[in-house]
């Protein structure tokens, strides 16, 4: 006899899930369905998952492509009834309940969780993407990266001292955990890893700018927090300005605001790291569901993370709105897309069309490394900072860390304890010797 599943009817059949997306949302919530008796398809276009709060440490060297990005194949390879499809989505027919992907394939659904994340925004500034480079994914670490290296070789070979300072400054737009997180490790390589390197210029004198619109960097942290990792940044040399303003950027530096004072940098290596929106599919699916997103794209969802009128569509992490406690938004982190996964996940498990029940949000705290083994953490209202929490922010990423096994773990706190409290002069830089010689502006 056939079932019926929310006035849908399925035969014989098992129920269908798909998942769009394969970040921490996505990967998680197809690990969770795994052995349940639902066939998941898990469609994401890259092949690999991506650890992205470890990606400033791949523009900087510090870790290899291989340890930010694991196969998503190698982590659901035990769950039986998940299969992995590579490909883009590219549209939603809500009404036959059906995902359309690149290629003219329409996979139906029965259960659609939308886990896709969000991307770079540049408030409607979209040309300076030309000019700067982000740090969202692989190949974006992989060309700031590349940046980095080239900019310390023209400046050895610069014969005009104009043209070196040039390229021997590097400006970082946003204060948040990212911007923070990448401006010291960048003065951290200019300052000690590349002492002795070269016999022209020292990499010392390079200067490493942050260009916060906000009154403090790390304005989510507390205000002590946020004085702590001020005071981390200038003890590392970084020039910090808060309640400046990015008026545009070009290929010759950047121009900005501070105080109503016009002010500009010339330099080559421009870094946004000031805001992101959601990935563009959920603009297709707000098309064809009707439900209209916030000014970030994100889809305001109920109380069980499904969309108005679409019990069967659950919107997960970055993607969705969705109040805290506090009447704001739920932040963009990783522990949010984990929990709303794993909710929407079991309430599919029980045979539900999504989650059973209201979702209810553990904070967890939140974490900020600033320079060799100085971070902030603040965690349900007790802070710490320093060594302390620099040891506890890598307890924790150790843990949310997706490999293929321990010993993937285990390598990369190897090469990350050695890169955080090693001797920086010994320190490895990978992918070095493929960057020198690139040619200014190149990008992988």
């Amino acid at each position: 006899m056939a079932a019926e599943h929310n006035g849908r009817r399925t035969g014989a059949g098992r129920r269908r899930v798909v998942i769009v997306g394969g970040g921490f949302g996505g990967l998680v919530a197809a690990r969770t369905l795994g052995g349940a008796d639902v066939e998941v398809t898990l469609v994401d276009r890259h092949s690999h998952h991506l650890f992205q709060p470890l990606l400033y440490q791949l523009a900087t060297g510090g870790l290899s492509p291989s340890e930010c990005a694991t196969p998503i194949r190698a982590a659901v390879r035990r769950a039986g009834n998940v299969n992995v499809l590579m490909g883009t989505a590219v549209g939603l027919d809500a009404g036959r309940r059906e995902l359309l992907v690149d290629r003219d394939q329409r996979l139906p659904y029965d259960s659609l969780i939308l886990a896709c994340g969000a991307e770079t925004s540049f408030f409607g500034n979209d040309r300076w993407c030309d000019h700067c480079y982000g740090l969202k994914t692989l190949a974006d670490s992989v060309a700031l990266r590349n940046r980095i290296y080239s900019a310390f070789e023209e400046a050895e070979r610069a014969e005009d001292p104009a043209e070196r300072e040039r390229w021997l400054t590097f400006v970082v737009v946003g204060g948040g955990p990212t911007g923070v997180e990448l401006a010291g490790e960048l003065s951290i390589i200019a300052r000690y890893t590349m002492k002795g390197y070269y016999r022209r210029m020292q990499p010392g004198e390079a200067k490493v700018i942050l260009l916060d619109a906000g009154a403090r960097p790390v304005a989510a942290f507390s205000e002590r927090l946020s004085a702590k990792v001020d005071g981390y940044l200038r003890d590392l040399g970084v020039s910090v300005h808060s309640g400046a303003r990015v008026s545009s950027i070009d290929e010759h530096g950047v121009s900005f605001e501070v105080d109503g004072e016009q002010r500009r940098i010339d330099t080559p290596t421009v870094v946004w790291a000031a805001g992101v929106q959601a990935a563009g599919f959920a603009g297709s699916v707000s098309s064809a569901t009707g439900v209209e997103g916030d000014r970030a794209g994100r889809l305001p969802v109920g109380e069980d993370l499904a969309l108005a009128g679409h019990p069967e569509i659950s919107v997960i992490g970055d993607a969705s709105r969705l109040a805290g406690p506090d009447g704001r938004p739920l932040p963009g982190l990783a522990t949010v897309a984990i929990q709303q996964a794993r909710h929407v996940a079991r309430g599919i498990r029980r045979g539900r069309p999504g989650a059973e029940g209201a979702f209810r949000y553990f904070d967890k705290g939140a974490l900020a490394v600033v320079g060799r083994g100085r971070a902030i953490c603040e965690i349900r209202g007790h802070e710490l900072w320093g060594r302390p929490a620099f040891f506890t922010y890598l307890t924790v990423h150790m843990y949310y860390l997706t490999g293929v096994g321990t010993g993937h773990r285990l390598k990369v706190l190897v090469d990350w304890i050695n890169t955080r409290l090693g001797n920086p002069q010994d320190q490895v830089i990978d992918g070095e010797l493929d960057s020198i010689g690139a040619p200014p502006g190149a990008r992988a």
